[in-house]
C-alpha cells in the first residue's frame, strides 16, 4: 500500500503530545495503540530501545492503518532502514548527524532530529531541518533555553522531550517556538504491564486537549 509522505511539521502539529513508548512485548503493541487512538492520539513514537521494538512497530502498522507509527531512538542508517521496513513513517533521534539525516531521507522517513546546543541546531538547519526535538529538554535548560533560542533561531520549531510531564507540558506548549512535546507519561510501564488500556486512553485524552501557543 502506498502512503503519502509526511513532513516533520505534520507529525508535530497533529496533537500537543507525541507519546514516547517503550515496548517489551509485541502482544501489548496493538491494544496499546488502540488505547491511544481512542484518546485522540495517532502519532506514536515507539523507541528502538528493546529487542521487540521493530516487531511492535510492524504489528501496529499492519493492524492499525489509522495510526501513524514512528520509530524513536534512531541513531544510524541501519536503524532508519529497519524502521522503514517495519512500517514506520517518521523517525525521532536523540542527536543529529548529517549521515543520519541523509539516511532518513533515503528511507522516506520524516525526521525530528535531536538537538541540545546552538551548534547542533545550526548543523541541522544547514542540512534542511527546521523542526527539531529539544532533548533532553528539562535537563538541558527547559523553557528558559527555548526562550533564549527564540531570538537567534526564530525560524526553528521545537518538540521538547525528556523530563516532560503533564504538569510542566503547558509551560512548554505556551512558548511560540514549541509545536508539541514528547512525553512518556501517556504510556506508563505499570499500565502496560497490567493491560490498563482505559487508563492510557484517559491519559491520551487529557494530553489531546492541552493548549498550545
Amino acid at each position: 500500500m502506498t502512503t503519502t509522505a509526511l513532513s516533520a511539521l505534520q507529525v508535530m502539529q497533529d496533537a500537543p503530545v507525541i507519546p514516547v513508548i517503550v515496548l517489551t512485548d509485541v502482544v501489548q503493541a496493538v491494544p496499546m495503540a488502540r488505547a491511544l487512538l481512542a484518546g485522540g492520539i495517532r502519532m506514536l513514537e515507539v523507541t528502538l530501545r528493546t529487542p521487540q521494538a521493530l516487531a511492535c512497530i510492524e504489528a501496529i502498522a499492519r493492524t492499525l492503518p489509522e495510526a501513524v507509527i514512528g520509530a524513536g531512538t534512531v541513531r544510524s542508517r541501519a536503524d532508519a532502514q529497519a524502521a522503514a521496513r517495519a512500517g514506520a513513517r517518521f523517525a525521532v533521534s536523540p542527536g543529529y548527524t548529517p549521515a543520519l539525516g541523509q539516511a532518513c531521507r533515503d528511507a522516506g522517513l520524516a525526521l525530528l532530529p535531536g538537538v541540545a546546543t546552538g551548534s547542533e541546531i545550526m548543523q541541522a538547519q544547514e542540512d534542511g531541518f527546521t523542526e527539531l526535538k529539544f532533548f533532553p529538554a528539562m535537563q538541558a535548560g527547559g523553557p528558559a533555553m527555548l526562550k533564549a533560542w527564540s531570538g537567534p533561531f526564530f525560524d526553528v520549531k521545537f518538540c521538547p522531550t525528556g523530563g516532560v510531564t503533564l504538569q510542566n507540558a503547558s509551560e512548554l506548549l505556551a512558548l511560540p517556538n514549541v509545536v508539541c512535546v514528547g512525553g512518556s507519561w501517556l504510556v506508563p510501564a505499570d499500565a502496560l504491564a497490567g493491560g490498563d488500556w482505559p487508563r492510557i486512553t484517559r491519559l491520551a485524552a487529557d494530553a489531546r486537549v492541552l493548549a498550545r501557543a
